[in-house]
Formats: structure tokens, sequence, C-alpha cells
């Protein structure tokens, strides 16, 4: 599948997803909006690969669900600044029509800003100097390009500040001792613990790589600040391997409790009470005693 289609149909792995962003987003905004009183201080909402909507089935995707909890939220609607972006003009003129038929998208204070750039060093500048207001971002790449360890840290700037990401775990894995992508991969890790990862992957079988690629990232955002990360796992469809993982960065430990719970409550299985923190089509256990979602 190329990102072209990616938007043919809603899969249970893309509503999963989803559902995690937005139950997330809604906590969060309840949380910050609850400490900042002020009617004029205003909370963010960043999507950088924001798509066209809705996926061609007619679902909501990311960006509609969760302007629709913000309006449905009266601190939060009149607080929320919103920003979709997307390569793709097609996607973001599509993703135009589908907010402005969102019902009571006028009650919105500030209108959402959808905007057609590449995502590079020209975003991350102009987000590194946009730490003034607590701000979620979702950042989901079809691949790597654009993804960066400078990005994420430049969402992490301010007071409140989490982001989540889309972490293509298959195609990193298959990219990090490819020399055709060098630059992507040390944009990443950082170039050391790039090569570094490099000459320790060399003889590990593919369970210890993943382990080792997912802790790498995970060191490599606490290094910039990122105090808690917390990765949740999707499998591919035939359950047999790791497709991708949806991990979460925050510098205060309340954002990490209330993603663990949402984690937890979209995990396919638990093991003796455990939620796996993985989304598995055909899951091995039959434990089905997972928490209730947030």
């Amino acid at each position: 599948m190329n990102d072209s289609s990616f938007f043919d149909e809603s899969t249970e792995q893309s509503q999963v997803k989803s559902r995690i962003v937005e139950k997330y987003f809604w906590a969060w905004a309840k949380v910050i909006t609850s400490w900042t009183r002020r009617q004029d201080n205003k909370i963010g909402y960043i999507d950088l690969f924001a798509g066209p909507g809705r996926y061609e089935d007619g679902s909501k995707s990311t960006p509609i669900l969760v302007l629709e909890r913000a309006i449905g939220e009266e601190n939060i609607r009149d607080k929320l600044v919103s920003v979709f972006n997307d390569l793709n003009q097609d996607y973001t003129e599509s993703l135009q029509s589908a907010i402005d038929s969102i019902l009571d998208i006028g009650n919105l204070r500030h209108e959402p800003i959808v905007i057609n750039e590449e995502v590079g060093e020209k975003i991350v500048e102009i987000f590194e100097q946009m730490n003034t207001i607590s701000t979620l971002s979702f950042v989901d790449p079809w691949g790597y390009k654009g993804l960066s360890l400078r990005l994420i840290s430049s969402f992490l700037g301010g007071w409140g500040c989490d982001c989540i990401f889309f972490f293509n775990y298959n195609r990193i894995n298959m990219g990090i001792n490819n020399q055709a992508v060098k630059e992507h991969m040390d944009a990443l890790f950082g170039e050391e613990r790039a090569d570094e990862l490099r000459a320790q992957l060399l003889d590990m079988n593919p369970h210890e790589r993943e382990l080792t690629i997912v802790e790498a990232i995970s060191q490599a955002l606490k290094e910039e600040g990122g105090e808690y990360v917390l990765p949740f796992c999707f499998k591919t469809q035939d359950g047999r391997r790791s497709s991708h993982h949806l991990i979460f960065v925050s510098k205060h430990i309340r954002g990490y409790q209330i993603m663990k719970e949402i984690m937890a409550g979209e995990s396919s299985t638990t093991a003796q009470g455990v939620p796996s923190f993985e989304f598995d089509i055909l899951p091995n256990l039959k434990d089905w005693d997972s928490p209730p979602f947030l």
C-alpha cells in the first residue's frame, strides 16, 4: 500500500490509532484547561500529516474526531487553536471540506487552520518558536520521511506539550542499515546512536531487533527532554510480526498515566491482568479481561 491508497478504507488498526489520539486529546485538554482558567489562555492541536479527513468508506479520520470532541466541551472549544497540514493538496482540500461540514463547527472560537507544506526544516523552525501555548502534536507519516528527533523535540518545548507519533517499525527496520536512507535514519535517532544501532543489530534475531530499535528511539527521546515514553505496537494482518508503533512522549507523569490507561483499554489482550499494549487482529491469547476505556 502506498500513501495515496492509505485512506481508501478505514482499517481496524486505523480506527484504534484514531481512538487513542482522540481519547488522549480529550483527557489532555481537560487537564490543561483546568490548569489555565483564564478565558484568553489557548491550547493547541497540531497534525502534520492530516490526510483528507475521511476515508473512502466515509469513516472519520483523526482530525474530524478531535474537532468534534473539542466542539462538545465549552471550555475546550473556546481555547483550541488547531493546525492541520498535508503536502497532498487534494487531501487538504478534502479535509477543509470535511471540517466545514462538521456540525456546529462555527462554535469553535478559533477557526481550524489547514496548510499545505512539506514537513522539513521550515516546519521545524516554525514550531520551535511556537512554544507559547500548551500543544498536543500528532505526527503520522506513511513512512519515515520528515520524521526527525529535532521535529519531535520541537513539539515538547513548552509547558503541557505532548507528542504522539507514528513509528513505522517495518520500514525503519529495513532502512536502518540501508545507506540510501542513512540521512533519514540519522535524523530520526541521532547520528551517533544510529551508528551504534547499526552495529548492534547485525547478529540479532527479529524479536531482539525490535526491542533494540524501540529502546533506541525511546532513549533518544528521553535525552531530548521527553522523560516519559510509551509505545503501543500494531501487528501485521497475520499477527506474525510488528508493523508499526504509536509512540507517546511527555515531560509529565500525569500525561503518561492517562495515556497508559487509554492504551491498556485499546490492547487486544491481557495476560493475568496485564494488558499487552498492542493491537493484533488475530490475538493468540483468549483473556479478554481488559480495563475499561477512559
